[in-house]
Protein backbone atom coordinates (compact mmCIF):
# COMPACT_ATOMS: atom_id res chain seq x y z
CA UNK A 1 0.00 0.00 0.00
CA UNK A 2 3.10 2.33 -0.05
CA UNK A 3 3.32 2.56 -3.86
CA UNK A 4 1.19 3.74 -5.91
CA UNK A 5 -0.87 1.30 -8.01
CA UNK A 6 0.76 3.39 -11.16
CA UNK A 7 3.40 0.93 -10.98
CA UNK A 8 0.70 -1.94 -11.86
CA UNK A 9 0.99 -0.62 -15.77
CA UNK A 10 4.44 0.65 -15.77
CA UNK A 11 5.19 -2.98 -15.07
CA UNK A 12 2.79 -4.62 -17.12
CA UNK A 13 4.27 -2.75 -20.34
CA UNK A 14 7.69 -3.79 -18.94
CA UNK A 15 6.36 -7.42 -19.37
CA UNK A 16 6.32 -8.50 -15.25
CA UNK A 17 2.67 -9.57 -14.26
CA UNK A 18 1.90 -7.18 -11.50
CA UNK A 19 -1.39 -6.47 -9.11
CA UNK A 20 -1.53 -3.77 -6.45
CA UNK A 21 -2.06 -5.07 -2.65
CA UNK A 22 -5.88 -2.65 -2.82
CA UNK A 23 -6.82 -4.99 -5.73
CA UNK A 24 -6.17 -7.86 -3.24
CA UNK A 25 -6.80 -7.09 0.77
CA UNK A 26 -7.57 -4.36 3.46
CA UNK A 27 -6.13 -1.37 3.34
CA UNK A 28 -5.35 -1.84 6.64
CA UNK A 29 -3.87 -5.20 6.51
CA UNK A 30 -0.60 -6.41 8.69
CA UNK A 31 2.36 -7.17 6.87
CA UNK A 32 2.22 -10.51 7.74
CA UNK A 33 -0.78 -11.36 5.85
CA UNK A 34 0.73 -9.42 3.00
CA UNK A 35 3.32 -11.82 3.43
CA UNK A 36 1.33 -15.11 3.65
CA UNK A 37 -0.60 -14.22 0.36
CA UNK A 38 2.02 -13.64 -1.59
CA UNK A 39 3.65 -16.75 -0.65
CA UNK A 40 0.73 -19.15 -0.78
CA UNK A 41 0.02 -17.33 -4.48
CA UNK A 42 4.33 -17.46 -5.47
CA UNK A 43 3.96 -13.69 -5.76
CA UNK A 44 7.04 -11.29 -5.37
CA UNK A 45 6.36 -8.35 -2.26
CA UNK A 46 7.35 -4.80 -4.03
CA UNK A 47 7.71 -2.35 -1.31
CA UNK A 48 8.87 0.90 0.17
CA UNK A 49 9.01 -0.37 3.69
CA UNK A 50 11.70 -1.74 5.37
CA UNK A 51 9.59 -3.95 7.85
CA UNK A 52 9.07 -6.60 5.09
CA UNK A 53 12.99 -7.13 5.09
CA UNK A 54 12.84 -8.01 8.81
CA UNK A 55 10.19 -10.27 8.42
CA UNK A 56 12.35 -12.26 6.57
CA UNK A 57 14.98 -12.23 8.43
CA UNK A 58 12.70 -12.91 11.93
CA UNK A 59 11.11 -16.01 9.92
CA UNK A 60 13.48 -17.59 7.95
CA UNK A 61 11.67 -18.20 5.46
CA UNK A 62 12.71 -18.93 1.46
CA UNK A 63 9.84 -17.28 0.23
CA UNK A 64 8.13 -14.70 -0.67
CA UNK A 65 10.75 -12.65 -2.37
CA UNK A 66 10.30 -8.82 -1.26
CA UNK A 67 11.62 -6.53 -3.30
CA UNK A 68 12.75 -2.75 -1.51
CA UNK A 69 13.30 0.60 -2.58
CA UNK A 70 15.40 2.81 -0.51
CA UNK A 71 14.49 6.42 -2.20
CA UNK A 72 12.74 9.08 -1.15
CA UNK A 73 11.24 8.82 -4.53
CA UNK A 74 9.24 5.98 -5.80
CA UNK A 75 7.40 6.86 -8.60
CA UNK A 76 7.83 4.95 -11.63
CA UNK A 77 8.86 8.07 -13.85
CA UNK A 78 11.70 8.18 -11.18
CA UNK A 79 12.75 4.62 -10.43
CA UNK A 80 10.90 2.52 -13.03
CA UNK A 81 14.11 1.91 -15.18
CA UNK A 82 16.52 1.03 -12.84
CA UNK A 83 13.75 -1.49 -11.43
CA UNK A 84 13.14 -2.86 -14.85
CA UNK A 85 16.83 -3.51 -15.41
CA UNK A 86 17.40 -5.08 -11.31
CA UNK A 87 14.23 -7.53 -12.15
CA UNK A 88 15.88 -8.86 -15.45
CA UNK A 89 19.05 -9.37 -13.75
CA UNK A 90 18.11 -10.47 -10.42
CA UNK A 91 14.79 -12.62 -12.02
CA UNK A 92 15.74 -16.21 -11.44
CA UNK A 93 16.76 -15.22 -7.80
CA UNK A 94 13.25 -13.83 -7.03
CA UNK A 95 11.79 -16.83 -8.54
CA UNK A 96 13.92 -19.09 -6.33
CA UNK A 97 13.41 -16.85 -3.57
CA UNK A 98 15.72 -13.70 -2.87
CA UNK A 99 15.38 -10.04 -0.58
CA UNK A 100 16.44 -7.49 -3.88
CA UNK A 101 17.11 -4.09 -1.80
CA UNK A 102 16.84 -0.68 -4.41
CA UNK A 103 18.82 2.75 -4.17
CA UNK A 104 18.99 5.30 -7.03
CA UNK A 105 22.52 3.94 -7.43
CA UNK A 106 22.45 0.28 -6.85
CA UNK A 107 20.52 -2.80 -6.53
CA UNK A 108 22.00 -5.66 -3.79
CA UNK A 109 20.53 -9.08 -3.84
CA UNK A 110 20.76 -11.65 -0.89
CA UNK A 111 19.37 -15.15 -1.32
CA UNK A 112 16.37 -16.13 0.72
CA UNK A 113 16.59 -17.94 3.76
CA UNK A 114 18.65 -14.65 5.58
Amino acid sequence: MNLSPEWVPYLQEHGFESIHWSAIGAYRAPDTEIMQWARDHDCVVFTHDLDFGILLAHSKDSRPSVIQVRTQDVSPGHLGALLVTALRAHGEALESGALLTIDESKSRIRILPI
